[in-house]
Formats: structure tokens, C-alpha cells, sequence
């Protein structure tokens, strides 16, 4: 069961419209079809898929540092990622998911920092 502040990171990330995020800075919950100031400019659905698995990953690496017992893969899928990256073909949950946060010795590293910091 994720955490309250991991369930409102996780609906805030599913809720925004990635699509067009690298041509417009925009407000939190964005959403084409009804902003009306398009760039014309879209993503395909698969680059915009990564973009949001990079923001799952920042602000997993933040949820993981407070909370080690994080799932991170329950956290993908509640931010809206899709299946075929949160699960192998075999139904098991990604290995990949975990690779995307930086850790020493084990220990999940400190948020801004590229070490841990005891």
C-alpha cells in the first residue's frame, strides 16, 4: 500500500499530459485536449511513456530516501506507466524499475547527491 504522498505524487504524474512536455513549461495537471494552447508539436505515445518514467524515477529516488519499503513498482503503475514497462513478458515486475534509482551499498542514496551520506 503506498503512502498518502506517494499516491498524490503518483496521480499528480498520471494525471499531466506528457505528450507535448519538451516544447511547452506548463502548470501541474496539464491536459491538451482542454488547455487549448497547443505547440503543435506532440510526442509519440512511447517518448512521452519515458518521459514519465524519468519523473516516476525522480520522485521515487525522494519517496524511496523517506520510505525504503517503497514499491516501486506498485508507484509505476499508479503513476500510469505502462504495463510493458513495469512487467516482464512473464508477468513479473520489472527489474528495471529499481535500476532507475541510485543506491550504495544497498542503501537508496540521498536525494540530490550522487553518494549516500550517512
Amino acid at each position: 500500500m503506498l503512502s498518502r504522498i506517494a499516491q498524490e505524487h503518483a496521480r499528480e504524474i498520471a494525471n499531466h499530459d506528457w505528450s507535448d512536455a519538451p516544447y511547452r513549461a506548463d502548470r501541474a495537471g496539464h491536459d491538451r485536449t482542454i488547455d487549448g494552447r497547443g505547440t503543435g508539436k506532440q510526442l509519440e505515445p512511447h517518448e512521452a511513456d519515458i518521459i514519465k518514467m524519468n519523473v516516476m524515477w525522480v520522485t521515487a529516488q525522494v519517496l524511496m530516501h523517506e520510505d525504503p519499503n517503497l514499491d516501486i513498482t506498485e508507484f509505476a503503475v499508479a503513476c500510469g506507466l505502462p504495463r510493458h514497462l513495469t512487467h516482464n513478458k512473464d508477468g513479473r515486475p520489472s527489474g528495471a524499475l529499481m535500476a532507475g534509482i541510485r543506491t550504495d551499498n544497498g542503501q537508496v542514496s540521498t536525494p540530490g547527491l550522487w553518494e549516500r551520506v550517512s
